[in-house]
Protein backbone atom coordinates (compact mmCIF):
# COMPACT_ATOMS: atom_id res chain seq x y z
CA UNK A 1 0.00 0.00 0.00
CA UNK A 2 1.25 3.55 -0.67
CA UNK A 3 2.66 5.21 1.92
CA UNK A 4 0.58 8.48 0.96
CA UNK A 5 -2.99 6.85 1.29
CA UNK A 6 -3.77 8.46 5.16
CA UNK A 7 -5.41 6.02 7.57
CA UNK A 8 -8.81 7.31 8.90
CA UNK A 9 -7.57 7.79 12.29
CA UNK A 10 -5.00 10.40 10.93
CA UNK A 11 -7.47 12.27 8.27
CA UNK A 12 -9.49 12.43 11.70
CA UNK A 13 -6.90 14.26 13.06
CA UNK A 14 -5.77 16.26 10.32
CA UNK A 15 -9.46 17.43 10.02
CA UNK A 16 -9.83 18.27 13.87
CA UNK A 17 -6.87 20.41 13.65
CA UNK A 18 -7.91 22.11 10.66
CA UNK A 19 -11.02 22.84 12.68
CA UNK A 20 -8.98 24.02 15.70
CA UNK A 21 -7.06 26.75 13.85
CA UNK A 22 -10.14 28.15 12.29
CA UNK A 23 -11.20 29.16 15.95
CA UNK A 24 -8.20 29.65 17.16
CA UNK A 25 -8.04 32.29 14.18
CA UNK A 26 -11.53 33.55 14.41
CA UNK A 27 -11.92 33.49 17.46
CA UNK A 28 -8.76 35.40 18.26
CA UNK A 29 -9.65 38.18 16.03
CA UNK A 30 -13.07 38.32 16.88
CA UNK A 31 -11.40 38.45 20.98
CA UNK A 32 -9.89 41.92 19.86
CA UNK A 33 -12.83 43.42 18.23
CA UNK A 34 -14.20 43.04 21.67
CA UNK A 35 -11.54 43.73 23.93
CA UNK A 36 -11.24 46.80 21.55
CA UNK A 37 -14.98 48.03 21.85
CA UNK A 38 -14.51 47.29 26.08
CA UNK A 39 -11.74 49.54 25.91
CA UNK A 40 -13.55 52.48 23.47
CA UNK A 41 -16.38 52.01 26.14
CA UNK A 42 -14.81 52.27 29.25
CA UNK A 43 -12.71 55.38 27.51
CA UNK A 44 -16.42 57.19 26.77
CA UNK A 45 -17.27 56.52 30.74
CA UNK A 46 -14.54 58.86 31.59
CA UNK A 47 -15.16 60.95 28.96
CA UNK A 48 -18.93 61.24 27.40
CA UNK A 49 -16.93 63.52 24.83
CA UNK A 50 -14.75 60.87 23.52
CA UNK A 51 -14.25 60.20 19.93
CA UNK A 52 -13.72 56.41 19.36
CA UNK A 53 -11.56 54.86 16.76
CA UNK A 54 -14.12 54.07 14.56
CA UNK A 55 -16.00 57.33 14.27
CA UNK A 56 -16.02 57.70 10.65
CA UNK A 57 -18.98 59.82 9.61
CA UNK A 58 -23.02 59.80 11.36
CA UNK A 59 -22.95 56.38 9.43
CA UNK A 60 -19.87 54.89 10.81
CA UNK A 61 -19.89 55.17 14.10
CA UNK A 62 -18.61 52.99 17.46
CA UNK A 63 -19.40 55.35 19.79
CA UNK A 64 -22.55 56.57 18.47
CA UNK A 65 -23.75 52.48 18.73
CA UNK A 66 -22.62 52.23 22.16
CA UNK A 67 -24.99 55.22 23.02
CA UNK A 68 -28.08 52.80 21.54
CA UNK A 69 -29.96 50.79 24.44
CA UNK A 70 -29.15 47.39 21.92
CA UNK A 71 -25.26 48.20 23.29
CA UNK A 72 -26.14 47.27 26.89
CA UNK A 73 -28.85 44.77 26.14
CA UNK A 74 -28.41 42.32 29.21
CA UNK A 75 -27.71 45.89 31.65
CA UNK A 76 -23.72 45.98 30.83
CA UNK A 77 -22.25 46.39 27.78
CA UNK A 78 -22.33 43.63 25.30
CA UNK A 79 -18.64 43.36 24.47
CA UNK A 80 -17.82 41.80 27.78
CA UNK A 81 -19.55 39.20 26.45
CA UNK A 82 -17.81 38.33 23.44
CA UNK A 83 -14.07 38.98 25.26
CA UNK A 84 -15.28 35.97 27.06
CA UNK A 85 -16.93 33.77 25.15
CA UNK A 86 -14.29 34.31 22.36
CA UNK A 87 -11.66 33.14 24.64
CA UNK A 88 -13.52 29.86 25.05
CA UNK A 89 -14.02 29.43 21.60
CA UNK A 90 -9.71 30.42 20.95
CA UNK A 91 -9.10 27.71 24.14
CA UNK A 92 -10.92 25.23 22.47
CA UNK A 93 -9.21 25.83 18.78
CA UNK A 94 -5.48 25.95 20.60
CA UNK A 95 -6.90 22.60 22.47
CA UNK A 96 -7.33 20.88 19.06
CA UNK A 97 -4.48 22.34 17.53
CA UNK A 98 -2.51 20.26 20.31
CA UNK A 99 -4.28 17.32 19.50
CA UNK A 100 -7.03 17.03 22.48
CA UNK A 101 -10.17 15.10 21.88
CA UNK A 102 -13.47 16.12 23.46
CA UNK A 103 -16.22 13.76 24.61
CA UNK A 104 -19.71 14.06 22.74
CA UNK A 105 -21.00 16.41 25.91
CA UNK A 106 -18.62 18.90 25.51
CA UNK A 107 -19.58 18.89 21.64
CA UNK A 108 -23.11 19.63 22.86
CA UNK A 109 -22.34 22.56 25.28
CA UNK A 110 -20.10 23.90 22.39
CA UNK A 111 -22.47 23.71 19.96
CA UNK A 112 -25.69 25.35 22.04
CA UNK A 113 -23.16 28.14 23.51
CA UNK A 114 -22.04 28.51 19.44
CA UNK A 115 -25.85 29.03 18.48
CA UNK A 116 -27.14 30.96 21.42
CA UNK A 117 -23.68 33.48 20.09
CA UNK A 118 -25.13 33.17 16.55
CA UNK A 119 -28.22 33.99 17.77
CA UNK A 120 -27.31 36.84 19.07
CA UNK A 121 -25.03 38.59 16.50
CA UNK A 122 -27.85 37.93 13.83
CA UNK A 123 -30.17 39.67 16.01
CA UNK A 124 -27.57 42.63 16.77
CA UNK A 125 -26.83 42.84 12.60
CA UNK A 126 -30.53 43.24 12.25
CA UNK A 127 -30.81 46.37 14.91
CA UNK A 128 -27.17 48.25 13.31
CA UNK A 129 -28.69 47.73 9.45
CA UNK A 130 -32.21 48.53 10.11
CA UNK A 131 -33.28 49.72 13.78
CA UNK A 132 -30.24 51.60 14.66
CA UNK A 133 -29.06 52.51 11.35
CA UNK A 134 -25.08 53.11 12.50
CA UNK A 135 -22.80 50.69 11.77
CA UNK A 136 -19.63 49.65 13.77
CA UNK A 137 -16.76 48.54 11.92
CA UNK A 138 -15.15 46.45 15.10
CA UNK A 139 -18.83 45.01 15.18
CA UNK A 140 -18.80 44.01 12.17
CA UNK A 141 -15.57 42.27 12.47
CA UNK A 142 -17.60 39.92 14.86
CA UNK A 143 -20.47 39.34 12.23
CA UNK A 144 -18.01 38.45 10.11
CA UNK A 145 -16.06 35.87 12.50
CA UNK A 146 -18.93 34.63 14.18
CA UNK A 147 -20.30 33.37 10.81
CA UNK A 148 -17.62 30.51 10.34
CA UNK A 149 -17.01 29.56 14.12
CA UNK A 150 -21.09 28.58 13.87
CA UNK A 151 -21.43 27.48 10.48
CA UNK A 152 -17.90 25.04 10.49
CA UNK A 153 -19.02 24.04 14.35
CA UNK A 154 -22.37 22.90 12.89
CA UNK A 155 -20.55 21.50 10.71
CA UNK A 156 -18.23 19.97 12.29
CA UNK A 157 -21.16 17.80 14.85
CA UNK A 158 -22.96 17.07 12.32
CA UNK A 159 -20.33 14.98 10.36
CA UNK A 160 -19.43 13.84 13.28
CA UNK A 161 -22.95 12.46 13.99
CA UNK A 162 -23.78 14.55 17.01
CA UNK A 163 -27.31 15.21 15.66
CA UNK A 164 -27.60 11.83 13.84
CA UNK A 165 -29.17 11.34 10.26
CA UNK A 166 -27.85 9.32 7.33
CA UNK A 167 -24.09 9.48 6.20
CA UNK A 168 -24.76 11.44 2.93
CA UNK A 169 -26.20 14.82 5.38
CA UNK A 170 -23.22 14.52 7.40
CA UNK A 171 -20.72 14.41 4.39
CA UNK A 172 -22.80 17.61 2.61
CA UNK A 173 -22.34 19.40 5.73
CA UNK A 174 -18.99 18.82 5.97
CA UNK A 175 -18.24 19.34 2.11
CA UNK A 176 -20.45 22.64 1.55
CA UNK A 177 -19.70 24.72 4.94
CA UNK A 178 -17.39 26.96 3.05
CA UNK A 179 -20.21 27.77 0.70
CA UNK A 180 -22.81 28.55 3.73
CA UNK A 181 -20.16 30.30 5.45
CA UNK A 182 -19.52 32.03 1.95
CA UNK A 183 -23.52 32.99 1.28
CA UNK A 184 -23.59 34.10 4.27
CA UNK A 185 -21.44 36.70 4.51
CA UNK A 186 -22.12 37.75 1.25
CA UNK A 187 -26.21 38.14 2.40
CA UNK A 188 -24.78 40.51 5.40
CA UNK A 189 -22.85 42.48 2.58
CA UNK A 190 -25.61 42.92 0.38
CA UNK A 191 -27.96 43.93 3.49
CA UNK A 192 -25.21 46.42 4.50
CA UNK A 193 -25.09 47.72 1.04
CA UNK A 194 -28.24 47.98 0.10
CA UNK A 195 -29.60 49.67 3.51
CA UNK A 196 -26.59 52.02 3.47
CA UNK A 197 -26.86 52.19 -0.12
CA UNK A 198 -27.64 56.38 -0.14
CA UNK A 199 -24.07 56.26 1.68
CA UNK A 200 -22.58 54.11 -0.47
CA UNK A 201 -23.98 55.29 -3.88
CA UNK A 202 -25.37 58.84 -3.04
CA UNK A 203 -29.58 59.53 -3.19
Amino acid sequence: MSDTVQAPESRSSSTGKSFGWLLAITGTVAWLASITLVLERLELYKDPDHVTSCDINPWVSCGAVMQEWQAALFGFPNPFIGVVGFAVVMTIGVSLVAGARFPRWYWVGTQIGVTLAFVFIVWLWSQAVYSIHILCLYCMVVWAMMIPIFVYTTARNMAAGLFGGPERVRRAARDWAWVVTTGLILLVAASVLISFSGVFFGS
